[in-house]
């Protein structure tokens, strides 16, 4: 019997880490968003229709220079993707550290 919920509780464990993200895919969305702004989240996101994940002000104001790319917008969308948020707010998020 022991080794029955041995065996489950390793299953279960099996199943769910292999649906967690991992460090490679917060630095892909990450990257991707350096490449332009909006591209992470989009990533984050499952990819899809373009209107409906992906984050429509940030990239299309991500076109504007400087602003866009490379500057502001490119900076925290990276930093949004690779924390796996996939938000379109164009102020940084408090992360409740100091």
């Amino acid at each position: 019997m022991t080794r029955i919920l041995m065996v489950a509780a390793i299953a279960v464990g099996l199943a769910a880490a292999a649906e967690a993200r991992t460090i490679g895919d917060a630095r892909k969305a990450a990257w991707l968003s350096v490449g332009h702004p909006g591209l992470g989240e989009y990533y984050n996101a499952g990819w899809g229709d373009f209107f409906e994940n992906c984050p429509q002000k940030k990239f299309w104001l991500g076109l504007i220079p400087f602003y866009g790319w490379p500057g502001y917008l490119q900076v925290l969308s990276a930093v949004d993707a690779y924390h796996d948020r996939t938000s379109d707010n164009l102020q940084p998020i408090e992360s409740g550290r100091r």
